[in-house]
Formats: structure tokens, sequence, C-alpha cells
């Protein structure tokens, strides 16, 4: 793993509130710049990093005089909105003492599983770090809704490595790894390296604290998307930046353990909250998850839930367990009058708009 580290030739490097911030909540340029100084390094040293950095919430609480991360969607929002410009100013500033341009790169979760989107926001990535610059990707927290939150930057990072083919994912937190125990006992002992989910067995993992949303357990889970992706992970401290990418063997590294999974689909299994449930008969679970087809409305039974054309749902078998998840094509008020009629049959009576897939195989993700 020291060796994959050090070799990375694209990196994507996430930084939470907590890591960026003072006590008071506010933005703490000593850490911020002490960041950038060490991803300077690499990246005039021929790397190309992408940071994911949160913070924008956490530089407009003192500003706006609020004194901690508020609860309600619209003022983390106005919050948002004040303090994105803070924050990337100050990355502006700071990249600039070391001859580099930065670039602001906001995305909501629609980015990474609409296709267009995807792949302006790939394009854009590309570009920026084809002309040297550094993107500084966040959540575009001003207008996404709850349905189309990331919920942490931890994901986020997970799924931008995963977007622009990096070679490395790096996850900065308070702590120098994940421990067995509290990090702050001298008995607890620190993973170095998770290769299965049993290597966790009798981790306890914190939540975000005041300022930020992650905590550990999103850490973990962000680094077993990367992995399950292909893409080597860390999680180690703010403060060991600079060792983990000189391939130092810090913090806790989870190896690459599958095959690259269209973002989307990366998107859909690990990232998205389903909207409904769609039911489905023997036959349709065998051809769904055996035989990897699309899911007709021939093999549907019933429909749970308020959902529209495009947004993800279950797929359930006879015993009631989640087999897959896709996105339907259909309202859930379209489907009642379609279940198990062939397409030709509905094809026929309603129109040729009536033949499509209830989900396409191209848009299932199979669910352990």
């Amino acid at each position: 793993m020291a060796a994959a580290r050090s070799a990375a030739a694209r990196v994507v490097v996430k930084i939470g509130s907590s890591s960026l911030t003072t006590t008071a909540g506010g933005l703490d340029p000593q850490r911020l710049d002490r960041l950038v100084d060490e991803l300077a390094v690499a990246r005039n040293g021929g790397r190309e990093i992408v940071l994911v950095s949160s913070g924008a919430i956490a530089s407009g609480l003192s500003p706006l005089g609020l004194r901690r991360r508020p609860r309600d969607l619209a003022t983390q929002q106005a919050a948002a909105s004040v303090g994105q410009g803070v924050l990337v100013h100050r990355y502006t500033e700071s990249y600039a003492r070391h001859g580099l341009t930065v670039g602001q790169v906001l995305l909501t979760a629609d980015d990474v599983v609409r296709r267009g989107h995807y792949r302006n926001a790939q394009r854009t990535l590309y570009r920026l770090l084809e002309m040297g610059a550094v993107p500084i990707v966040n959540e575009n927290d001003t207008v996404a809704t709850e349905e189309i939150r990331f919920g942490d930057n931890d994901r986020l990072a997970a799924l931008v490595a995963h977007l622009v083919h990096a070679d490395l994912l790096v996850l900065l937190s308070d702590v120098d790894g994940i421990y067995k125990g509290d990090p702050r006992r001298s008995s607890s002992r620190m993973l170095t390296e998770v290769r299965v989910d049993t290597d966790l067995d009798g981790v306890s993992l914190g939540r975000g604290g005041d300022v930020g949303t992650g905590g550990m357990a999103s850490k973990v889970a962000a680094a077993r998307i990367s992995a399950a992706a292909g893409i080597p992970a860390v999680v180690a401290s703010a403060l060991a930046v600079g060792d983990v990418l000189a391939g130092s063997s810090v913090g806790t590294s989870f190896p690459a353990a599958g095959a690259r999974l269209p973002t989307r689909l990366l998107w859909l299994a690990y990232a998205s909250t389903p909207r409904g449930r769609v039911r489905l008969d023997p036959g349709a679970v065998a051809a769904v998850v055996g035989r990897r087809l699309s899911l007709l409305p021939a093999g549907v039974t019933a429909v749970d839930g308020n959902f529209v054309a495009g947004d993800p749902v279950d797929l359930i078998d006879q015993n009631g367990h989640a087999v897959a998840r896709g996105l339907v094509n259909f309202d859930a008020t379209e489907l009642p009058a379609l279940l198990g009629r062939s397409t030709p049959e509905l094809a026929r009576e309603l129109g040729p708009a009536f033949s499509r897939e209830v989900v396409h195989r191209d848009d299932i993700v199979l669910l352990a």
C-alpha cells in the first residue's frame, strides 16, 4: 500500500470542517495554509491533486452571527452561501503563494447520477487538471435539497475519486486513523489496514461534531466505497497528509478490492436514498439478479412509495429483501396499471411509450 501511495499520479484529498476551523467554529487560516503547503509540494512535484473541502457552512457561521451549525436546511444553505465565498477566497490566496490557481467545482448528487450532468462535471475536472489548476470540490449546499444531497463530503470524495479515475483517495481526520477503542486512550490500537468487514469488528465509529456532518463512520463508508470501486483509500490525520503522499505507512489503509463501476451505479449503490420499492416475482428476481436483465412490467407484483421517473427504487424479492436498486422509468402512479402485463400488450393498448422497461439493466446495481 505504501508503494500505491507514493506512485499515485492523481489523488483526491478530502478535508473536513473540524480540521479547518477554530474551536469557535470560524475558518482557521493557519490550518488551511498548512494543508495547502503540503498539497502544493505534491502538485508542483508533478502530481494531480483534487481537493474535496468541507467548511463552507462553518465559514459562514461567524459572519452570520451563528454560534453553531444550524439544523434546518434553509439556514445551512444561507450559511453555505456566505461561507463558500470566504472559503474559496482563502484557498485562492493560499495556493497563490505557490504559484498555483484553483477552480471551484460545486456538485449535487444529481451531478454524478444523471448522465449529462456527470459527463459535464467530469469534463470540467479533467480540463482544470490539464490546465494545471487545483480543483476545489464541495457539495453545492446552497441549492441541494434533502432528496439530492450526498449527506457528507466523505461520500462525495469517494465518488469524485471514481469520477476522475484517481489512483488514491486520502480522507483526512482529526485523528491519525481508525482505532479499536477510544483513540484518546493509550490502550486503544490503531488498525493499519482494512481488507474485509471483519477487520472492523470491535471498532466503535463516532459521528460528526458541531461544525461537521461526517465523523469516522462516514470516512469508513467512503473508504469502503472507494476500495470496492478499485481505488485504494487512506484515513489519516490532517497533520500527516504530506507523509501519506510521500508513501509513509501512516493512517489506516483500505486496499483496492474490486473493478471500477460506472459512477452513477456507484452512487446508486452507496449514496442514493431509495424513494420507493418495486416488488418482483421469482422469475423477475432470477432475470435481474441471475441473468442481469432489465426489469419488465410482467415481473412486477406491487409498488410502494411516492416516486417519479428517474428516482432510485429498491427491487424487492418475494421474501421482502432488497436484491437490487435501480432508476425507475415510470412514476409510482403509472405502474399499477402495468403490473404483470407484457410489453407488446402494453404497446398495443397504451402506445409505444409504455413498452419500455420498468428499470433498464444499465441502471440496476445488485445489492449484497
